[in-house]
This record gives C-alpha cells, sequence and structure tokens, in this order.
C-alpha cells in the first residue's frame, strides 16, 4: 500500500484519516483494517459486496493483455495526461489496466473494487498504485477534493461520491459502450445488448452534479482467436447470464479469426460551479 495514497484514504466507520501501522491502516479512533498479503486493503467495514469472480477476473487480464483493447487504453491515458498531475482514482479498476496506463506520466493511482481476485492483481499493476476494496454505493473511503481525475471504465457510477472526491477543476473519464460495440458477438452469441438510452440515462445520472467537457469515440475492429472471444465474454456482464459451455460450443462452429468491433464513448466531465 503507496504511503502516498495511504494519505488520502479515510476510515470506513469513522471517516477519521488513516494511517500505516505495522500490517494494518489504522484511524486515530482505533479502527483498524489489515493490508493483506496481496497489497489491498478491505475498507467494506464488513458491509456485503459482490464483485467480480475470480473466472471473470482471469479472462479480463488474458484479453487486455493480447492487446484487443489497446485503442482504449491509449485514448485513457491521453485523456488523463492532460490533467494536471495527481490522484487517479478509478472505481470499478479490476485490474487496474487502464489506471496503470493512466498514471504513467506522472501522478499516483487508487483502485477500488468490490472483487478480491481483481484487487490481488491491481495491487501490483504499478509500482505508484494501491488497491483498496469499497462499494461505491457505500461511500468511497476517500478525503473530499483528493482526486484530480475520477476514471470510470464499464463501472457503477455515482455522481454525488465523484463531485465529492474531484477537487477543484478535476476531470471524470467514464467510459461506456456505444451501440455498435461487440455487436458481432451481441448477435451471434446472444449477448447482452447495450441499452439505446445509455447515453440519456448517463447524462442524466451525472447532470445534478458535473457538466459535459468532451467527448471521444474509440472505434476499432478486432480479430479474435476463439480463446480470446470467449475471455471477451468471461469478463463481461454476459457471463453472469450465460452458460460458458454454450458459448465455447457456438464459438467452436465460427471461424477465425473471430470479428467483432470495439466502439466506446469516452467522454469528460467537470463539476458544476
Amino acid at each position: 500500500m503507496q504511503p502516498a495514497v495511504v494519505t488520502h484514504l479515510r476510515c470506513p466507520v469513522c471517516r477519521a484519516p488513516l494511517a500505516r501501522a505495522g500490517t494494518a491502516l489504522r484511524c486515530p479512533q482505533g479502527h483498524s483494517f489489515d493490508v493483506a498479503r496481496q497489497g489491498y486493503v478491505d475498507l467494506t467495514a464488513g458491509r456485503p459486496a459482490k464483485g467480480d469472480t475470480a473466472d471473470m477476473v482471469a479472462a479480463r487480464e488474458s484479453l487486455l493483455a493480447a492487446g484487443h483493447f489497446g485503442a482504449l487504453t491509449a485514448a485513457v491515458a491521453e485523456l488523463v495526461a492532460h490533467e494536471r498531475p495527481g490522484l487517479v482514482v478509478e472505481v470499478g479498476a479490476g485490474t487496474a489496466h487502464y489506471l496503470a496506463a493512466a498514471i504513467r506520466s506522472g501522478g499516483d493511482g487508487l483502485a477500488v473494487d468490490t472483487s478480491k481476485p481483481a484487487l490481488r492483481r491491481a495491487a501490483r499493476a504499478h509500482e505508484r498504485i494501491g488497491a483498496v476494496r469499497a462499494d461505491i454505493w457505500h461511500g468511497l473511503p476517500v478525503a473530499d477534493h483528493a482526486a484530480a481525475v475520477v476514471l470510470d471504465v464499464f463501472a457503477p457510477r455515482s455522481g454525488a461520491e465523484f463531485a465529492r472526491v474531484l477537487r477543484p477543476g478535476g476531470a471524470l473519464v467514464v467510459a461506456t459502450p456505444a451501440a455498435g460495440h461487440l455487436a458481432e458477438l451481441v448477435d451471434a452469441l446472444g449477448l447482452i445488448r447495450v441499452d439505446p438510452a445509455k447515453r440519456e440515462r448517463l447524462r442524466k445520472s451525472l447532470d445534478p452534479w458535473f457538466v459535459p467537457a468532451g467527448e471521444h469515440r474509440v472505434h476499432a475492429p478486432l480479430a479474435l482467436t476463439r480463446a480470446d472471444a470467449h475471455a471477451l465474454v468471461g469478463m463481461g456482464p454476459s457471463a453472469w447470464h450465460t452458460d460458458p459451455d454454450a458459448i465455447r460450443a457456438a464459438l467452436e462452429g465460427m471461424p477465425e479469426p473471430v470479428a467483432a468491433t470495439l466502439d466506446v464513448d469516452l467522454t469528460v466531465w467537470r463539476a458544476r460551479t
């Protein structure tokens, strides 16, 4: 757990500052949270927090390591690089793949997720990343106005919490699937479709606290092996609603490379003044 990141953390019980105390983080009120041997700390304070399974995390790590979402990774890193150096908080960070790319040019990273298998990887994704287990719906264990950037890539969003932890002039960067995202696989395998009203729902969810400050479309063809396509299905929301064996059998009947499309809206938001 990086000392520069710990300074921005707050106790999930009493909101007091946390500090390293041996193998734990502790606040002045005596609330203590052990740092796992893999490097992350659980700050859920015992609240239920369901996260991605080990299989889902492994699928995501495999797919991202193969570079298929490289265009999105590069676009995220470029947007964050335009902000002043500071703390980048990624909510729903998973393995912290995007966060690691975002801080390569400077700053520190805080990966927040509810999945322990994901956090084990996030904690070692970059030497300047700290990883904590927390659920955004219960509040982020982060100090007010601590973050230069809040990053949200295909993850749950809380406009109120994002506005609270962002410093004045900070940026919220959000990635959401566009209409054509993975459309070929959606049609062939019966996956969950992108909600046609997703852009409008995003705007409404952030409107009380944020105004749009930029929009970018990341669009690129994908040429996947069957294994990559299976990992792509297994790492996302369709993994909760499909039979892995049925997906594997369907992919066996498809020629390689399996064609798909990366189609993502990348939006930048600033706090209302």
